[in-house]
């Protein structure tokens, strides 16, 4: 990540906009005991209290960690229940990046952030049904196929 990633002019300004980056050894205690990290590179998203959101495992390049930080970032005001915020940072995602690998979890996220925010069950179907033209056979458009007879 060093040689291609981090150097990248879009990956050091959106780390720069968005990130509070710390960076460990992976054998550093006690962190890589507290996140068990067992291998490198691991980037872990923590909201403000330390508490993980999203992890991504192995290299990354440029055009697929912008999508995964931004995917983390979504995931943890999702998990906090600031569900207009979390939906930004899922349309920024799916908007700039929509073939990306972080794409169908953020689709699927969006349908529920949608429908938390105003109990319509409306745009899970909704996120079921691009799921299933965009990405038929991935993992995101599998659990979210109950969604289809809403």
């Amino acid at each position: 990540m060093d040689a291609v990633t981090y150097p990248d002019e879009n990956v050091a300004r959106f780390i720069d906009q968005h990130m509070i980056p710390l960076r460990l050894q992976s054998d550093a205690q006690p962190y890589a005991a507290d996140f068990n990290i067992k291998w490198t590179p691991s980037i872990i998203t923590l909201d403000a209290e330390g508490r993980e959101h999203h992890r991504t495992l192995g290299f990354l390049a440029p055009e697929e960690l912008i999508p995964s930080l931004l995917l983390g970032i979504g995931k943890s005001c999702f998990d906090t229940d600031k569900f207009d915020k979390a939906l930004i940072y899922f349309d920024n995602l799916l908007t700039g990046y929509p073939k990306s690998d972080s794409a169908p979890e953020a689709l699927y996220l969006q349908g529920v952030c949608r429908y938390k925010s105003t109990k319509d069950p409306k745009p899970l179907k909704e996120a079921y049904e691009s799921l299933d033209k965009k990405f038929p056979s991935n993992q995101w458009t599998k659990r979210a196929y109950p969604y289809r007879l809403l």
